[in-house]
């Protein structure tokens, strides 16, 4: 049996929550465990694997809202800047040619809740690497500069083509799907 005057009292008290930061703040603590029970390695790992999902669904969003049956690569850069912007990140491209696509970033969609928790930061690299790779066949991720490992922003840069400045590049590699023979 509930208590009226506790419940009526508990409404009008200042508790900062609500549904975003609660999902956001389980994310943190989600990450954190598994940075410390299996490592950090391990844990990017895991969530490589929902960011590869997640990419290959934010994808088809975008494609099937463009009509296209392909992005090309500006239209890869304008995609992956307006994703994070939706989800309250603050990308904008730095620079972009045949090469690579140099994003920077002033906000990240996990707000503070992300410092400490670079095993987060592979949502990002999955979710623009598989977007990439699926759209133009190569791509490799590489987090220069990260809000979670207590940088100001965050500085991501995007290679579309294997070669001397992709292979020295820290980072991970991403591979379209293979074209039937």
């Amino acid at each position: 049996m509930t208590d009226t005057n506790t419940a009526k009292s508990l409404s009008n008290i200042a508790i900062a929550l609500e549904r975003d930061g609660f999902l956001r703040t389980l994310l943190r603590h989600l990450a954190g465990t598994l940075q410390d029970v299996v490592g950090l390695d391990e844990a990017a790992g895991f969530i490589s694997v929902v960011g590869q999902e997640m990419g290959d669904q934010m994808g088809e969003m975008y494609r099937s809202a463009l009509a296209v049956e392909h992005l090309t690569r500006a239209q890869v850069a304008d995609v992956l800047v307006d994703l994070k912007r939706r989800i309250q990140g603050d990308f904008y491209v730095i620079s972009q040619d045949d090469e690579k696509i140099v994003f920077g970033n002033r906000a990240c969609p996990f707000g503070d809740r992300v410092i400490d928790r670079p095993a987060l930061c592979m949502m990002t690299s999955n979710v623009f690497g598989s977007i990439a790779s699926r759209e133009l066949g190569y791509a490799k991720v590489e987090l220069q500069e990260t809000i979670a490992r207590g940088a100001p922003g965050c500085r991501v840069v995007l290679y579309l083509k294997p070669g001397p400045e992709a292979d020295h590049a820290e980072g991970r590699e991403y591979h379209g799907p293979m074209e039937p023979e």
